[in-house]
């Protein structure tokens, strides 16, 4: 048999074609992300969690003394332009809490993502959700913040995007995290109780028919209105939300963010997004050598 010019071509390159296929194994940074090494590790980053925690425990006891009118969730059919909110009556008082970065450190997960190098998977994740209860701990002051809102009679209520098929895990997750005891339906709500997956709104306005919520916390925008994100606005117009009257004395009057700089909503955006025109700067030419 004569084998073709083409043909011992190919014979010779059958092996390169085939390790191309392969992809390239994920390398682990030599160090955590700048992220992590803030948000694990860093002073800076617990202090700025207890100082929030600090704010909320003190606008919670005066709260409670005066009585409020309106909780500060949102009703249905209010706006972030025209905010109007669900009435408190003479319903028992509750406080809110998105779970992951925001009450409990998901410290070994992130380790586990900082160590493979293989960025977020949906797989890992839910191993994680089931499995990692002995990896977690309390964000700094979150212990000793939600103990404290239950002596002043507020009821603590998770409001969180884990599995609803995970319920019994993260309850045993909060409470290996310090956290105390959560109950799936009545002071633990997950993606998959309702119809809405990981929007929070429906979850919220059924904690508002049972309590008067006086504080809500959480790390994505998310945690306190779906507005933030309907329609999937851009950094710009999304930052300017935050900002806008009367939204923004809501802020650490009833809402209170932790910081997360590890993952979520906030970490998005290009040069255009984030560096307007008119405030970029160059090196003088005169100063280049």
């Amino acid at each position: 048999m004569v084998m073709t010019k083409r043909a011992f071509s190919a014979l010779l390159l059958a092996p390169l074609a085939a390790c191309a296929t392969v992809p390239a194994a994920p390398v682990a940074p030599a160090n955590p992300p700048a992220g992590m090494q803030y948000l694990y590790g860093s002073g800076e980053g617990a202090a700025i969690s207890v100082q929030a925690w600090n704010a909320l425990l003190t606008y919670a006891a005066v709260t409670v003394k005066a009585r409020p009118v309106n909780s500060v969730v949102l009703a249905e059919g209010a706006s972030l332009a025209a905010p109007s909110y669900v009435p408190c009556g003479d319903k028992p008082f509750a406080a809110v809490f998105d779970v992951d970065e925001t009450v409990m450190l998901n410290t070994g997960f992130e380790y586990h993502d900082a160590r493979t190098g293989k960025g977020y998977n949906p797989a890992d994740w839910d191993a994680w959700e089931k499995t990692g209860e002995g990896a977690v701990g309390p964000v700094p002051g979150a212990d000793h913040g939600v103990a404290a809102l239950r002596a002043l009679g507020v009821t603590v209520i998770f409001n969180t995007n884990r599995s609803a098929a995970n319920a019994d895990a993260t309850a045993r997750a909060i409470r290996a995290a310090g956290l105390g005891e959560a109950v799936h339906g009545q002071t633990l709500y997950l993606s998959g109780d309702d119809a809405m997956g990981s929007r929070k709104d429906g979850r919220r306005a059924t904690i508002a028919t049972k309590y008067c919520v006086i504080a809500m916390g959480g790390d994505q925008l998310g945690d306190f209105s779906d507005l933030f994100n309907l329609n999937k606005p851009a950094p710009g117009p999304r930052r300017a939300m935050t900002m806008q009257a009367p939204v923004a004395g809501l802020w650490g009057n009833g809402w209170f963010v932790l910081p997360n700089p590890v993952y979520g909503s906030g970490l998005v955006g290009g040069y255009d997004d984030l560096f307007p025109m008119d405030k970029r700067w160059e090196l003088p030419a005169k100063a280049e050598k």
